[in-house]
């Protein structure tokens, strides 16, 4: 947002600078309290009283900057350790880093074992080896390079994903984006929290601990408390965290992987019957949903930190190789795994990580429980940080780490209500997985039509109202987002979700819902590309209006 330079400051100490950032509920200009260098605090004893500076201005004179709006969320304490940025654009003073520091926290968020179990379910499609191999990483990898597409509007707007899509959608229109992508993030913080609580009941028990529900209490606090800590202080507290579970998390997971790799049967691999074209898409597009699909509302996050002038091939290429990298090689050796033991694949169904466990020394099942946990929390925390940023964006008029304890809190009573009351994780998570895919495709392909679109860097003001140049509500987006679930919903299945019995509508023509398409995934692929192509073509005109001299917009 625009800054101000202070007046002169003790010698030998820079100008402060005060920013303007936007509220998220008002949109009005507010100081964000932030300053380019802060001095050092004052060396005194505690409780002594710190006499004047004499070099420091006045506090009667008249302040030459804009008073804040009235009603405006007063400026945070700036000795405070919990990050106050939320949906308002980052200061250039505050900009750092390079593309390759992207590498750390998207590696560290998907290294997690729950990529062993991926490997299950891509071979419960029915593929050969080298089919699933080829399957799973090409949906790894493309669906994170649509996130490292998407972290590029980050890089040139410096805000969030959810603030930048105002652009596209609309003000208002983007509402809907931000309630798309906190049903989005909630589930996925529910799901790997549900995943951490099993796994770590499971090692406790196999551990000789006989109560199983405390068990899952102990992984419960221990996931709940780490990701809750690290999302809710943010930015640069989850920078830290991240390379200390990269860290730790990785030297585990190879150390697993050497454990288990006697157990891999080359012949039985090579066994295993090709599927269809059908099944190898359906597989492919179920892997791309999972993973690259499940961040791209969020990509933009992180990237928002790097200066403008930092390379756009360096933070696609960082954002996609961070996050792939750890995906590929874990999804390819539980396939190995499971394609060497079936029993194992059917285990996995029911408790995703627990069942990793049970092919594990004694003597290695504690360091299992704790790459389990971190890695899983490593997820969390990143969603946890995105989830409070959509709620902002849908309009909550309260800090970005207030709306992040209350995302906290859902995910909490969430996993419980799950954990207590469901039959198994299968069921519950494709159901998840399909119906919200197909929304979060049409919505992706959206912002990827914008990353190609747009030729200029952001209006920064003109994101936080209504009335600037991109409107309050482009219906054009909005529809093709409609559309496009509509469309997908009436392309997918879901067998193992008796509630979602109603979706398949559309498969009549290419053998019903029991046909040989029906588990191809074909509507999460449909829906991308309704959103993509529509908004490339009909949002074409709008964007050039809105880049031209600022004028205004057209959406509404």
């Amino acid at each position: 947002g625009p800054c101000w330079a202070g007046p002169a400051g003790a010698a030998g100490q820079d100008r402060p600078v005060r920013c303007y950032s936007a509220d998220a509920a008002s949109g009005v200009m507010t100081p964000d309290g932030r300053a380019a260098h802060r001095p050092p605090p004052h060396p005194r004893k505690e409780g002594t009283p710190v006499s004047p500076d004499p070099a420091a201005p006045d506090p009667a004179a008249p302040d030459p900057r804009p008073a804040p709006a009235p009603g405006s969320i007063p400026a945070p304490d700036p000795a405070s350790r919990i990050e106050n940025a939320g949906l308002d654009v980052i200061a250039e003073s505050e900009r750092k880093g390079r593309p390759r520091d992207l590498f750390m926290p998207w590696f560290a968020a998907n290294i997690s074992v729950l990529g062993l179990s991926w490997g299950a379910w891509v071979l419960g499609f029915g593929l050969s080896f080298v089919q699933a191999a080829i399957a799973g990483t090409i949906g790894v990898v493309v669906s994170f390079l649509a996130c490292g597409v998407v972290a590029v509007l980050g890089k040139r707007g410096s805000a969030p994903t959810l603030a930048l899509s105002r652009a596209a959608f609309g003000y208002n229109g983007n509402r809907l984006s931000a309630a798309i992508s906190w049903m989005l993030t909630v589930g996925w913080e529910t799901v790997l929290c549900v995943t951490a609580t099993l796994a770590s009941a499971t090692v406790l028990q196999t551990l000789g601990w006989r109560n199983r529900a405390g068990a899952q209490i102990v992984g419960f606090l221990l996931t709940v408390g780490l990701a809750a800590f690290a999302g809710i202080l943010g930015f640069d507290t989850i920078m830290r965290v991240q390379t200390w579970i990269t860290l730790a998390t990785g030297v585990l997971t190879v150390v697993y992987l050497l454990l288990v790799a006697p157990r891999i049967d080359l012949r039985a691999l090579t066994a295993l019957p090709a599927g269809g074209a059908a099944a190898f898409i359906g597989a492919l597009v179920m892997v791309a949903t999972g993973f690259g699909l499940g961040w791209v509302n969020a990509a933009a996050d992180y990237s928002r930190y790097l200066p403008r002038t930092a390379s756009t091939p360096g933070v696609i290429g960082w954002t996609a190789f961070g996050s792939s990298l750890p995906c590929v090689v874990l999804v390819i050796a539980g396939t190995m795994l499971v394609g060497s033991d079936a029993a194992l694949g059917t285990a996995i169904d029911s408790d995703p990580i627990g069942a990793l466990a049970t092919i594990l020394p004694t003597w290695f099942l504690i360091p299992f429980a704790l790459v389990a946990i971190l890695g899983l929390a490593g997820g969390i925390i990143l969603d946890l940080y995105s989830s409070g940023l959509s709620l902002l964006a849908a309009g909550l008029p309260v800090r970005r780490y207030v709306a992040t304890a209350v995302d906290a809190t859902i995910m909490t009573v969430g996993t419980i209500a799950v954990v207590l009351g469901a039959k198994d994780f299968l069921g519950p998570f494709q159901g998840f997985l399909t119906t919200l895919g197909v929304v979060i495709a049409a919505w992706a392909g959206v912002m990827i039509a914008e990353v190609l679109l747009r030729r200029r860097d952001y209006d920064e003001a003109a994101l936080f109202t209504p009335d600037g140049v991109y409107g309050s509500v482009n219906w054009e987006a909005i529809a093709l987002v409609a559309a496009g679930t509509a469309v997908g919903w009436g392309l997918v299945v879901n067998t193992a979700a008796s509630w979602l019995g109603w979706q398949g509508y559309l498969l009549g023509p290419l053998g019903g819902r029991d046909g040989a398409w029906a588990g191809a995934n074909l509507g999460v692929l449909a829906a991308l590309l309704i959103g993509l192509v529509g908004h490339l073509t009909l949002g074409r005109g709008r964007v050039r209006a809105q880049e031209a001299d600022g004028g205004a917009a057209d959406g509404d």
